[in-house]
């Protein structure tokens, strides 16, 4: 059978459709349902993970080699990182003031959004991490909030103001954990006081999902392959468990009382394993009761608190001897490289004492071999004989100042608070 070809439409006919057009437009977006290409822009590597910031329009981007990005809504580029590890998963904080990172050696790393600087660097599971959720505490109405007990943290009544971390200069932030341009940030950071009360979900291949409070203070940790599901159907309870499982995304309620999660792995019926087939393998959504974080809100955020004070102590503590280490290693390493011709002369002069031997005599007033009177004469000589002199006193004195203002201050501090 044959078709007559269709005529084109007319001009008329077309101007209807295209105000038609322009109709279901409109009405579709006083609606709200369409999506609107923003921009498209070219991107000279492949992204892997994104994620927007809950309060700015900043977007954090990870790329095919663990690069992380911070991008404005207009694709201004504010900083780029390499933590040196594989991140598999990316969030942020509710407050949208921290990014955190999951990498695949089960670390998980709190970056500060203004500049990149690392915060944080946890070891939260031992395989990689594949998801992460931080969710904050829903706010409380005003009869919540008589119910609820305050905390009020008295150190700052027993205790005078801590000294501030130790300072040197030549090294990066992160690299020792001495203090920088970033301690502002560390320490409000560090301080659960001012924050509202959030929960750090992280979610790995291997099943467990672990609960850190702000982020840094572990909770909780749950495997996912020995909790027990029980479903009750038609008047029989039926047990069931999964196998294998690899978290892939978790979510905690606002009110902290659920927790929904999304997983793949084997169901088996427990109660008849002859049941268990391969149908029974793929993707699996649980419900997991939390309430026990709501109900015990308070307890937990004065514990956080009190570990927060103690995890300062320790970081001054840690940061106090990384910088007495290596401003006496630097000592060390020129008294080293100033001596190590003394050993040849010795040999050369066909002596066997060491060169301990030989200052030990000279401190003692014996006499001095022609190796090394040579050596102090010859070789070193009166200015790198005071050089290494004014080293080591320098360091000496950087030292005392350390123990006395920061170290032991700090260890006295933290025995009162034991």
């Amino acid at each position: 059978k044959k078709t007559s070809p269709k005529k084109p439409p007319t001009k008329q006919q077309a101007a209807m459709a295209e105000e038609q057009m322009e109709e279901a437009s409109s009405s579709a977006a006083a609606s709200g349902t369409p999506f609107q290409l923003q921009f498209d822009k070219p991107i000279p590597f492949q992204i892997k993970l994104a994620e927007w910031n809950p309060e700015k329009d900043l977007l954090a981007m990870v790329t095919d080699d663990s690069k992380v990005l911070l991008h404005r809504f207009n694709w201004q580029r504010l900083w780029t990182i390499s933590p040196g590890k594989c991140i598999t998963s990316i969030c942020w904080s509710p407050d949208g003031k921290i990014v955190a990172l999951g990498t695949e050696d089960g670390f998980v790393l709190l970056h500060d959004v203004e500049n990149g600087k690392m915060l944080r660097s946890i070891k939260s599971h031992d395989v990689a991490i594949i998801c992460l959720n931080w969710a904050e505490d829903e706010p409380l109405s005003r009869t919540d909030k008589e119910d609820l007990l305050s905390y009020e943290d008295r150190t700052t009544r027993f205790f005078p103001p801590a000294p501030v971390m130790p300072r040197i200069g030549g090294l990066n932030s992160g690299d020792t954990g001495l203090a920088d341009e970033n301690e502002e940030a560390i320490q409000a950071f560090s301080s659960a006081s001012c924050q509202r009360f959030n929960i750090l979900c992280t979610g790995d291949k291997d099943g467990c999902i672990c609960f850190s409070i702000f982020g840094i203070f572990p909770i909780g940790k749950i495997n996912i392959n020995k909790v027990p599901i029980h479903v009750q159907s038609s008047g029989k309870r039926t047990s069931y468990r999964l196998q294998d499982v690899s978290i892939s995304k978790v979510s905690l309620s606002r009110n902290l009382h659920q927790l929904v999660l999304l997983c793949s792995g084997k169901l088996i019926n427990t109660d008849n394993l002859s049941l268990s087939n391969d149908l029974s393998v793929g993707v699996h959504c649980l419900h997991l009761d939390t309430s026990i974080f709501s109900n015990r809100k308070n307890e937990l955020h004065q514990v956080s608190q009190q570990a927060s004070s103690i995890q300062d102590l320790v970081e001054v503590v840690r940061a106090s001897i990384s910088m007495m280490s290596k401003q006496w290693s630097n000592a060390m390493n020129l008294f080293h490289e100033k001596f190590s011709a003394l050993p040849s002369l010795l040999t050369a002069h066909g002596m066997e004492s060491s060169s301990e031997d030989e200052f030990m005599s000279l401190l003692f007033g014996t006499h001095t071999s022609p190796a090394l009177h040579q050596f102090l004469v010859s070789s070193l000589g009166e200015a790198g004989l005071k050089r290494i002199a004014k080293t080591i006193e320098s360091a000496g004195r950087e030292l005392r100042i350390v123990v006395s203002e920061h170290l032991q201050s700090k260890l006295f501090h933290s025995d009162l608070q034991n």
